[in-house]
């Protein structure tokens, strides 16, 4: 053989060899992407998206959901450690729901962790594996987290910065599509937050996340499948339903029979004033008679020693959207009933109908129906109409299953409120709702409105005009930065607040839920300072991060003076005769506590703010014939708090006993199977048939 043809061999072994290691890396590095659909209004309407594109053990991520003119638009990369699966690395950077900036951080090097948000940072010193659980991110991290748990025999591993994530697969369930087939699986994450997160997984190894259901809020589901979504969120209803049943029987007390509850001071909410010590007598899950304290018949079944303390009604949230797990906070803040303010229709008929079966543990809910106009910012959670046919329709639907109140929102056509509000007003029911874009709430009242959601709803009757479109975040910014010059003594808001008193439009201010306008990073939101050594170490973290983007200390200033003026118009339309009902739109049972001080921080007495939570809120939910007073035949409905929360409205934390109907709850074993440090030592219910054996009596 010539050298020529020897080097050309060479020549032609070094070419395929390099061929074939080209090919080989670039096989090994073949991006594999994965898309995922956001779908809102039952799977009806697309809202979003997740990209995940994996490059071995390298994720980067781009998630987009809008819905209601807000949501969160975030780039997310982090890279897996070969042997653990945990976070070696992660970044995340975009924007929240409401605009503020979000850049976060982790590294692990050895035994050493380091993170840093924009509302905290930290270092840690670690043995073994652990996972940081991000303060943002994106639902992707929900792969990750199964990485690493596959790598754990028992499903657990320690979190940082604190924490244990413990996964538990629920269900299988066979999926097909065309010739294709998927095996995936309904898997349990707890050790965040308050209650268990459902996640659905696929069945690979390790596995990676398929869907996401927020049942009646979203559904995140791989693309493709989309046709599959609403069959999932079914399955997951029924598995979440066989949870919430073993968790209500762990804390539901069943009172047959007679209770006692002696020796109270009880609060006449109609008049706003405490009389007592009397003593109580229930049966059967009603208020038989009401006597002076010593005169009732001691023969009960059970008996409350209550020894001075107060018993009120049972306290009304008159905003909520409501979910299958938020009961339990409700119940043990003693808020006995919830008026629902647009939940997606098909869940809320299913909340309905288990809570009023007694299998889901939850305050009573009074319905509202949510009817939203077409528009690409629509909140796509009730009945999105286009015309007033399609309006007429569903406020016939909301009456046919006994909703007393409709809500108008922000996309809905302002040409025909007048029609709409008549003809609501002609089925028996009342009005409420945001103000539509392009109107101001003076022109929402003389259209037939009874209330007005949110003191930004109302505020904004002073800063819009025909041609601000409050269906993008303006409707949060304009508030923010402008209420703070607003002159409330002049004519024009002075005119305003006497149409509200003269109409007797109710006010529904949710200042808790607008404490975010003045929240900056890296403190604890002041909606929850007083209760945040109470919280699961991850609520508390959440309670640092801002949601607005406030990028300075002037800018800071500004807004906390719009949140102080919001508080002191809040008072100012009380004190004109405008009737305020106590809503949150924020965390269940806690942040009603919040919206009670505002009110009080407003100017109203305690005994006050107490007749607004528990008397108008059955009064406008129009369920003040059977609970909000306590007095012979109504429901017993009841709370009974240590200390004085009239005297000291903070003191309505410290709920020792829940009554709802015929059946107790004892805040504390509510809050410590939540994850929640108690606020008050339960007041213990006796067995009146067992007598006592230092008196011979069953006293």
């Amino acid at each position: 053989m010539s050298e020529s043809s020897h080097n050309g061999n060479d020549n032609m072994k070094t070419s395929m060899a390099t061929a074939l290691t080209l090919l080989l890396v670039s096989i090994a590095g073949a991006a594999e992407k994965t898309r995922y659909t956001a779908l809102v209004n039952g799977g009806q309407d697309k809202a979003g998206h997740l990209l995940v594109t994996r490059n071995g053990d390298h994720f980067t991520i781009d998630y987009l959901f809008k819905n209601n003119g807000r949501g969160p638009k975030l780039h997310e990369e982090f890279t897996l450690d070969k042997e653990e699966g945990t976070l070696a690395s992660y970044r995340v950077t975009g924007d929240s729901t409401y605009g503020a900036v979000v850049d976060e951080t982790f590294t692990r090097q050895g035994d050493t962790a380091v993170w840093k948000t924009a509302a905290d940072k930290g270092e840690q010193k670690l043995t073994g594996a652990a996972f940081y659980w991000p303060l943002y991110g994106t639902p992707a991290k929900f792969s990750a987290a199964f990485a690493a748990l596959a790598k754990r025999p028992d499903g657990k591993i320690s979190m940082v910065p604190s924490g244990v994530l413990s996964r538990r697969r629920l269900l299988d369930e066979q999926l097909t599509k065309g010739g294709e087939k998927r095996t995936i699986q309904l898997v349990e994450l707890t050790g965040i937050g308050f209650t268990p997160l459902l996640v659905w997984t696929t069945s690979d190894q390790p596995p990676q996340l398929f869907a996401y259901i927020e049942p009646g809020h979203r559904q995140l589901i791989e693309e493709g499948w989309e046709q599959n979504a609403t069959v999932l969120e079914e399955r997951q209803k029924v598995k979440e339903q066989e949870l919430l049943v073993d968790m209500s029987r762990h804390v539901a007390h069943p009172l047959p029979g007679k209770t006692l509850i002696s020796n109270v001071r009880v609060f006449d909410s109609e008049r706003a004033v405490v009389r007592g010590p009397q003593d109580v007598l229930l049966e059967n899950g009603r208020i038989v008679t009401i006597s002076a304290a010593g005169e009732a018949q001691r023969a009960a079944d059970h008996i409350v020693d209550a020894t001075g303390r107060v018993l009120l009604p049972g306290l009304f949230d008159m905003h909520v959207h409501i979910g299958f797990w938020e009961g339990g906070l409700h119940l043990a803040a003693g808020v006995t009933t919830v008026r629902d303010m647009g939940t997606d229709n098909a869940t809320m008929q299913q909340i309905i109908a288990q809570e009023e079966a007694g299998t889901l543990l939850a305050p009573h809910i009074v319905p509202t129906g949510l009817i939203e106009g077409e528009s690409p910012n629509a909140a796509r959670h009730g009945f999105v109409i286009k015309n007033l046919d399609e309006a007429k329709h569903a406020v016939d639907w909301y009456h046919n299953h006994r909703y007393p109140q409709i809500k108008i929102y922000n996309s809905f056509p302002k040409d025909i409120l007048p029609e709409v509000t008549q003809y609501a007003h002609a089925r028996g029911m009342r009005v409420s709702g945001h103000v539509p874009a392009f109107l101001r709430a003076e022109q929402a009242v003389l259209a037939g409105y009874d209330e007005i959601q949110h003191i930004n709803q109302v505020l904004l009757n002073f800063l819009v005009d025909d041609k601000t479109d409050t269906r993008t975040l303006a409707r949060f910014y304009l508030p923010a930065e402008k209420v703070a010059d607003l002159d409330f003594d002049s004519n024009r808001v002075q005119d305003f607040i006497a149409l509200l008193a003269e109409r007797h439009i109710v006010v529904d201010p949710t200042l808790t839920a607008f404490n975010f306008i003045r929240h900056r990073n890296g403190r604890l939101s002041q909606a929850y300072t007083t209760i945040a050594d109470h919280l699961p170490p991850d609520v508390r973290r959440d309670c640092l991060q801002a949601q607005m983007n406030i990028p300075d200390d002037e800018t800071a200033a500004r807004y906390e003076k719009s949140f102080a003026k919001m508080i002191e118009f809040t008072g100012r339309m009380y004190r004109a005769g405008v009737p305020l009902v106590a809503g949150t739109d924020d965390l269940a049972g806690f942040s009603l506590h919040r919206e009670l001080e505002f009110y009080v921080d407003a100017g109203l007495t305690p005994a006050q703010v107490l007749q607004i939570a528990t008397f108008n809120g059955a009064k406008y939910a129009r369920v003040l014939d059977d609970r909000g007073v306590i007095m012979p035949g109504k429901r017993a409905d009841l709370i009974l708090t240590d200390g004085d929360p009239t005297q000291n409205i903070s003191d309505i934390r410290k709920v020792a006993l829940v009554i709802k109907g015929d059946v107790a709850y004892y805040p504390d074993e509510i809050h410590e199977t939540l994850g929640v440090k108690p606020f008050a030592t339960r007041l213990e219910i006796r067995d009146g048939r067992k007598r006592n054996p230092a008196n011979g009596t069953g006293k």
